[in-house]
């Protein structure tokens, strides 16, 4: 284990020793570069501001769309808005970043692809907060969290199960 490695193992359990409370939906001290707000995306990036997070939503045939776009790929319907969603994923794939692209974001971080339950192939790239790197894994239940970045409210994911709990897990990985 590098030090890096065993200083982002040892920020991860002051988190789960209960610094952060479980259900907090505000992320403390994760910064991100805030992203352009255009007509098309302000909606996406704008929607934590009350914690939900809500995705482009296709009227006429019922399909979310990420990233936005005016018009449905399945159906060509034009009636597109934004609706909220349940904020429940799963990991579908995952990266441990080890170097710093953004002075904003000090490594090591986790990147991961979530899966959102509300339809299958509905992913986020984003990342994964608040759970040690060795207990990440493909199919690890996560919920919505916010960190704001200028008037963006950037959706990040956090383990479902409590930090006490993900602490004591066996090694799922894959």
């Amino acid at each position: 284990m590098t030090t890096r490695q065993a200083e982002h193992v040892e920020a991860a359990e002051h988190t789960a020793a209960g610094e952060v409370e479980p259900g907090q939906s505000w992320v403390e001290g994760f910064s991100r570069v805030a992203p352009p707000l255009t007509e098309r995306t302000a909606p996406f990036w704008t929607s934590g501001a009350d914690g939900v997070l809500r995705i482009a939503h296709c009227r006429d045939c019922g399909r979310y769309l990420h990233p936005p776009r005016p018009v449905c790929p399945a159906c060509r319907g034009r009636d597109v808005g934004f609706d909220p969603v349940s904020g429940r994923g799963t990991v579908w794939s995952w990266t441990l970043n080890r170097y710093q692209w953004v002075p904003s974001m000090p490594p090591p971080y986790l990147v991961a692809d979530v899966e959102l339950v509300e339809q299958p192939g509905l992913r986020l790239l984003t990342n994964v907060v608040d759970c040690p790197p060795e207990r990440i894994h493909v199919g690890l239940p996560v919920r919505v969290c916010f960190s704001q970045a200028g008037d963006a409210y950037i959706p990040l994911f956090r383990p479902a199960s409590p930090a006490s709990e993900l602490r004591g897990a066996g090694d799922a990985r894959e």
